[in-house]
């Protein structure tokens, strides 16, 4: 199939893109990589009176590092990030998600803003923006804000931007150097939309887990923290049975669905399944500080 008729605009500035959203009153579409849109588009699940194509607006796609954060413009490639050292010496996090996400003609042209704010429940990065606690800058026709991961997914497809908002930059604080991190994920074949899937970042000191972040995709129908469980681990260390504690409780707290792919059921028991083997994985490859 093809996409039905629509206007279609390249604004040189974030301000034109803004204004012309505004003039589509909620009828017009902001274009990134294009990786889910167009082809939604095609199958006319999506019908917009208007493209407003970021391609060419200058500096969106920046990637720097102040003040212990990391900040990612919404127009960077995600097979860009895969190679950026930055990425990988101060969210590695982040990078292993990144070799979970489609496959590579997808990653080369997909962006890390254009992930964001298309929502898919079963993403990877919007996890990641859950388990590090990260936020997104936006702009539109009343300023620019910033709008954190717990308040950023409100539904499956569905952000808290408003229709002329465009989120223009990630934000993540920088892993604590030595942090051990992992992800697993359960998919029919590699490169497939997730099923489930679960992020873990820990930081140990001696016996203890200072910090845990748990978070989920594939799952509910928006990405979660486990916190529960997190506290579990920083509560009881990292040993067998805490670890195995913190699974049931993930498997608890989530509220999963049922669709073609898997039952709430099953979702449910990969959540715990997947939690204790994303937190093994994450305890024995991280450093262990001794104060």
């Amino acid at each position: 199939m093809k996409p039905a008729k629509f206007e279609y605009y390249c604004p040189a500035t974030i301000d034109e893109a803004i204004a012309l959203l505004g003039r589509y009153q909620g009828e017009a579409r902001v274009l990134a990589g294009g990786q889910s849109l167009v082809p939604m588009m095609n199958f006319r699940l999506a019908t917009p009176t208007a493209i407003v194509d970021l391609n060419r607006i200058p500096s969106l796609d920046k990637i720097e590092a102040a003040n212990g954060n990391v900040s990612i413009g919404a127009m960077a490639r995600q097979r860009q990030l895969e190679f950026t050292p930055l990425i990988g010496e101060r969210l590695p996090l982040l990078g292993e998600a990144l070799r979970w996400v489609g496959h590579l003609p997808t990653r080369t042209r997909g962006t890390i803003g254009g992930s964001i704010a298309h929502a898919d429940p079963a993403a990877e990065i919007p996890m990641v923006l859950q388990a590090l606690a990260g936020d997104v800058v936006v702009r539109g026709s009343q300023g620019e804000r910033r709008v954190a991961a717990p308040d950023l997914f409100v539904a499956p497809l569905t952000t808290a931007l408003g229709p002329d908002e465009i989120l223009t930059e990630v934000r993540f604080p920088a892993m604590p150097a030595g942090a051990g991190h992992a992800i697993e994920e359960f998919a029919r074949r590699k490169g497939d939309f997730a099923i489930a899937a679960i992020a873990v970042m820990l930081v140990r000191d001696g016996e203890r887990c200072t910090t845990a972040r748990l978070a989920t995709a594939g799952i509910g129908p928006v990405p979660v923290r486990l916190r529960d469980a997190e506290a579990i681990l920083e509560e009881r260390g990292l040993g067998e049975v805490a670890v195995a504690a913190a699974a049931q409780r993930a498997a608890e707290l989530v509220e999963p669905m049922t669709d073609h792919n898997a039952s709430a059921d099953f979702r449910r028991h990969l959540t715990g399944v997947l939690t204790r083997r994303a937190v093994l994985k994450a305890r024995d490859r991280g450093d262990v500080r001794t104060g």
